[in-house]
């Protein structure tokens, strides 16, 4: 996975990102180093569908990757997108990863 361009981490406001047609896709969080736990993936509603909450997903991911953190996905999205692909969770907290179902680390 690559980092996306166009998604920014506005770290004073503790989200990422993802603005598109006058609107803002946000993924929030709370970082505790080396933990990111995942509280929120908000898209607007005319934005709904197109994918837009598996991008964010997919560079936050990347992004944890790149900073050596395990993500907490407490928000009920990014615990979905992780079930549904389970070669992504050697980012996840390993305590999440056994409440999720999830393989110990990706193979």
């Amino acid at each position: 996975m690559t980092i996306d361009a166009a998604i920014t981490d506005n770290a004073e406001a503790h989200r990422y990102e993802l603005p598109i047609e006058g609107q803002v896709a946000v993924v929030t969080y709370n970082l505790s180093p080396p933990n990111l736990m995942i509280t929120e993936t908000l898209v607007p509603q005319a934005l709904e569908g197109r994918g837009i909450a598996s991008r964010l997903a997919r560079h936050v991911i990347a992004d944890a990757r790149a900073r050596s953190l395990m993500i907490l996905p407490v928000c009920p999205f990014f615990a979905a997108f992780f079930q549904k692909h389970p070669d992504q969770a050697d980012v996840v907290h390993p305590t999440y990863r056994i409440s999720l179902g999830l393989p110990d680390s990706a193979s």
